[in-house]
């Protein structure tokens, strides 16, 4: 059974970076299949997607996002990592890791989430 687990600091400042760590667990080399990829949900509003990163190292990113958006992995440690640059307060709220079967903002194709860390932005 995989396993998700966001961590990160939970304030961060405006204009700073903003780095997550998803570390998985549920099998050796998991993290080297399927497309592994971050969601938020700012308060009051639906899930957003940010971007996934694929099984080839491949990233994709939502559009709104992409010029501030990085994801890596670390298959040695079965952890991916999101970092949003430049960080303004629209970037606050839950953000979840996620496992899923495409690089997109369909849920019905994810299987396994993070329990989600909040993020707030303070100035």
């Amino acid at each position: 059974q995989v396993r998700l687990q966001e961590s990160g600091p939970g304030l961060v400042n405006p204009s700073q970076t903003l780095s997550l760590t998803c570390t998985v667990s549920g099998g050796p080399d998991i993290i080297s299949h399927y497309y592994w990829s971050w969601v938020r949900q700012p308060p009051g509003k639906g899930l957003e997607w940010v971007g996934s990163i694929a099984e080839t190292g491949h990233t994709f990113y939502t559009p709104s996002l992409k010029r501030r958006t990085s994801i890596s992995r670390d298959s040695s440690k079965n952890q991916f990592t999101l970092q949003l640059t430049s960080v303004i307060p629209e970037d606050a709220g839950v953000y979840y890791c996620a496992r899923s079967w495409e690089a997109s903002g369909d849920y019905s194709k994810y299987d396994s989430w993070g329990p989600g860390t909040q993020v707030t932005v303070v100035p």
